[in-house]
């Protein structure tokens, strides 16, 4: 038996807002002292997500956040490691917010996206989240 799905059967979800911009740094505390101390934003603390093999700052900045992201990888070869090496310093990711994360995956395979992670999982404290490739 074969399951067809298409947009009908498919719940549709809501875009709330672009959460966080993730930018990957090669070295954190030069970073963070440039949104800091030359844009006058402030951290709201460290996070380091080990099994990511990833250091995060998150920096209120208006409506959103600036994620900054370095790699703690005992080679520098975790993900923000192999980005930096292959595209140098510079925004990573851009995440939007949605209401229905699995609604939101669901849909935007059936519409062709390049998913990169699957299933979604959870992020550091409380973020379910899944990667796509850029359209």
């Amino acid at each position: 038996m074969y399951l067809i799905i298409t947009s009908l059967y498919l719940e549709m979800f809501k875009t709330i807002c672009v959460d966080h911009v993730g930018i990957a740094c090669k070295d954190l505390d030069l970073s963070k002292k440039f949104y800091t101390e030359v844009l006058g934003l402030s951290c709201t603390g460290e996070e380091a997500v080990p099994e990511q093999g990833v250091k995060t700052v998150f920096i209120p900045c208006g409506e959103t956040l600036l994620e900054l992201l370095v790699d703690i990888t005992e080679n520098g070869d975790g993900p923000i490691g192999k980005y930096i090496a292959k595209n140098g310093q510079g925004i990573q990711h851009i995440a939007v917010r949605v209401d229905d994360v699995q609604a939101a995956i669901d849909t935007t395979i059936e519409k062709g996206a390049a998913i990169l992670w699957l299933p979604p999982f959870i992020l550091g404290k409380s973020c379910l989240i899944s990667f796509y490739g850029s359209a």
